[in-house]
């Protein structure tokens, strides 16, 4: 079972077993019929969600026979903010607490996701990657639930990659949309046009200074005088802001690499505290060096 990070406003949940699903639901070869047995996945749309993600979630299931689930939580969504409007006597806005109103559509699909997971006695999947897991871009007890994470332990842009390849070279055509779409939350409003890059950095960026930072040891100085000799393309204020911005937010989530689901360890190293690297959940936060950039 795997978490949704968001999908269109489809309110019925759908099983392909149900005999009046439409029949491109049904498995169609032996392959299709061992993932209908091992996996589901379910879609948690918002009134943030956008039909493109949707379809990429619902084509992909579909082409590789896994079950489909779908349905919206925007009442579940409501439900909190109103209370904790009431209890603070004032509106939350995108003004005023837009990480909050993101947080909390991500909590919110938690429960659902759990419950499903325990009646089916499964694990419940979460795809967290190590990008990620470097800058707590995520949300704990949100999109961080699960029972286990299998690609915590590489990198997105890896990920990416390796989606297109499966496509290409594998001939998993159900990845075309995926393949096609920006990386993102769509936990902001439409209109925002949010994504994964415009929220951090490029992720080729990120991997690169976290591998400078915690694999070669590097101090942020030093990270930042390497990347000014790789990345010639970039202003030097535009890799300085990326380098204090790496670390700012690998500093204060560390709480939250102590908590993610178990993972694999895939590469020549990781960020998991439980197999490879350990860090201080209070720290300076590289404040002093940060400064002398």
């Amino acid at each position: 079972v795997q978490t949704g990070a968001g999908g269109a406003a489809h309110q019925a949940a759908r099983d392909v077993d149900d005999p009046a699903e439409a029949q491109n639901q049904k498995p169609k070869t032996p392959n299709q019929a061992l993932v209908n047995h091992l996996l589901t996945c379910a879609y948690q749309g918002t009134v943030n969600s956008s039909d493109d993600t949707f379809e990429s979630a619902k084509e992909l299931a579909d082409s590789i026979g896994a079950r489909f689930f779908d349905w919206t939580i925007d009442q579940e969504v409501t439900g909190y903010v109103g209370k904790i409007e009431r209890a603070l006597g004032r509106d939350l806005t995108w003004q005023t607490d837009d990480l909050a109103l993101q947080n909390i559509q991500a909590r919110v699909r938690a429960p659902g996701i759990w419950l499903l997971a325990n009646v089916q006695n499964c694990l419940l999947i979460t795809t967290s990657n190590r990008s990620e897991a470097s800058v707590g871009y995520c949300t704990m007890d949100g999109d961080t639930a699960g029972s286990i994470s299998p690609i915590a332990g590489v990198d997105k842009d890896f990920v990416k990659k390796w989606l297109r390849w499966a496509q290409t070279a594998l001939g998993y055509e159900g990845l075309r949309h995926v393949n096609a779409l920006q990386p993102t939350a769509e936990l902001r409003p439409l209109a925002d046009k949010q994504t994964d890059e415009r929220d951090l950095m490029p992720y080729v960026l990120l991997n690169r200074i976290e591998r400078l930072a915690f694999y070669d040891r590097l101090s942020p100085a030093a990270v930042l005088a390497q990347l000014v000799a790789e990345e010639p393309a970039y202003e030097l204020e535009q890799l300085r802001g990326y380098v204090k911005r790496f670390y700012q937010l690998w500093s204060r989530n560390q709480w939250k690499r102590e908590r993610y689901a178990p993972s694999f360890h895939l590469d020549d190293y990781n960020v998991d505290p439980r197999s490879w690297l350990r860090f201080p959940i209070l720290s300076g936060g590289f404040g002093e060096e940060l400064a002398g950039l």
